[in-house]
């Protein structure tokens, strides 16, 4: 089965005046499309409508229903546009129905104080381990996608408890073209962290996702981000997680935040 990279389908849907994404077989996770797919596609047809290129600050994504592959309609609109800030929002119809709903807010720099990050990066070394075995039949087949070094815990089903995983992330395909998108599509890997606490299969998915951006990732010249992620806290078939995405040399780019389902 021949896969379409997500920079042709970026690339498709940036040249389709019909605001329509063709999602290419191989890009499933259970019922539905990896939501960092979605979620690139649903900011590709909010982008669209800039009338002047500005870097994404936060991307607010709702993932309503299960989105197929195939074709993907977008009805994308202004919000507003101010001087320095555009907001965005945008529905994704699949199969006729709203599959993903997001919003996005664009700001142009400013002159302002700034206040560092402390957010500490320490990651395990990406040679600690060897990158995943994507040949693996229980993993899902749009990971083949990308390069992947775990190697900071959080295993699903291996009943550790942990509330914490690391891993080292980059795409086999070139998304310079694309630069938010590239951190977005990566950003949605890592899976529950609360699956960590169980020692068999468990049905889980993303409800909502937030993704803020502390640096306009047009100035992010990284491959390889480290993504490190915490599980905030889980109940009543509900978990929150939250997580940091780093260059390789150790800034800090985006700060992700999920809400989770899971079904025992």
């Amino acid at each position: 089965m021949s896969v379409t990279g997500l920079p042709t389908m970026l690339e498709n849907l940036k040249s389709n005046s019909a605001a329509v994404a063709d999602v290419s077989p191989g890009w499933a996770q259970g019922r539905a499309v990896y939501g960092g797919l979605a979620a690139s596609i649903a900011l590709g047809g909010m982008e669209q409508l800039l009338t002047e290129p500005k870097p994404l600050r936060s991307l607010m994504v709702n993932f309503v229903a299960p989105m197929a592959e195939g074709a993907a309609r977008l009805d994308a609109r202004i919000l507003r546009e101010g001087r320095s800030v555009t907001q965005a929002c945008v529905d994704v119809y699949s199969s006729e129905q709203v599959a993903v709903h997001a919003s996005a807010a664009f700001g142009a720099p400013r002159s302002a104080k700034a206040v560092a990050s402390e957010y500490a990066f320490k990651p395990e070394p990406r040679t600690s381990v060897p990158a995943l075995d994507l040949g693996q039949t229980q993993l899902p087949g749009f990971l083949q996608r990308f390069d992947i070094h775990w190697t900071g815990g959080g295993i699903p089903m291996s009943g550790t408890g942990e509330r914490r995983l690391g891993m080292w992330v980059r795409h086999k395909d070139d998304m310079s073209a694309f630069p938010a998108a590239k951190i977005v599509a990566l950003a949605d890997i890592p899976p529950p962290v609360m699956m960590a606490h169980f020692t068999k299969p468990v049905m889980a998915s993303s409800l909502s996702w937030s993704l803020e951006f502390v640096r306009p990732a047009e100035d992010v010249k990284s491959d390889w981000f480290y993504l490190d992620y915490t599980l905030e806290a889980a109940a009543d078939g509900y978990s929150q997680q939250s997580g940091c995405i780093f260059t390789e040399d150790g800034q800090l780019v985006a700060l992700s935040r999920q809400c989770m389902v899971y079904f025992e």
